[in-house]
């Protein structure tokens, strides 16, 4: 399944867990950037963009793709690993997502359809292009004053694991 997933760990997954880190993975994923160049389009300190993108690079969330020189200065050119970021168990990818989690505002919204594996792939697919329209929305301030949220689309057969296939 190439559909621009890596599946990643606990401690990557906690990376993830700041609204700033995806919208510097959302940058990053169609054409390499340096963290200026990010910093100018997000409307960010070019100081906490560098930051941020040196910890997703630590973490093995983006990777250093080209180095060019001007001068005495090399522009680090970075590029994301993936476009979408799955936790592996039980913890999601987001730790605020987690049930336990004390939000001072949180909705749920649930409910159950029946769908063919094609539509299950259908509507996957549609909650994947409805995030990323909202990571781009958000992406520029505006300079209002602003809450981070995190907001998670779980999508979960309701048929039981056969025993054969359990860990």
């Amino acid at each position: 399944m190439n559909d621009n997933s890596l599946n990643v760990s606990v401690e990557q997954a906690k990376l993830l867990g700041n609204a700033l880190r995806i919208k510097i993975i959302g940058q990053l994923l169609d054409k390499p950037k340096t963290s200026k160049q990010v910093a100018n389009l997000l409307g960010e300190t070019g100081g906490n963009v560098h930051y941020h993108m040196k910890k997703l690079y630590e973490g093995g969330l983006i990777e250093l793709v080209e180095e060019r020189k001007f001068g005495g200065v090399t522009e680090k050119y970075y590029k994301s690993k993936a476009k979408w970021f799955n936790s592996v168990g039980d913890t999601p990818v987001d730790p605020v997502l987690r049930d336990n989690y004390l939000s001072k505002d949180s909705t749920t919204l649930s409910l159950r359809l029946n769908l063919t594996p094609q539509q299950q792939e259908e509507i996957k697919e549609e909650f994947k292009q409805f995030l990323e329209n909202w990571v781009m929305k958000t992406s520029v301030s505006d300079g209002a004053q602003t809450e981070e949220y995190s907001i998670g689309v779980k999508i979960v057969s309701t048929e039981l694991k056969s025993e054969e296939y359990e860990d």
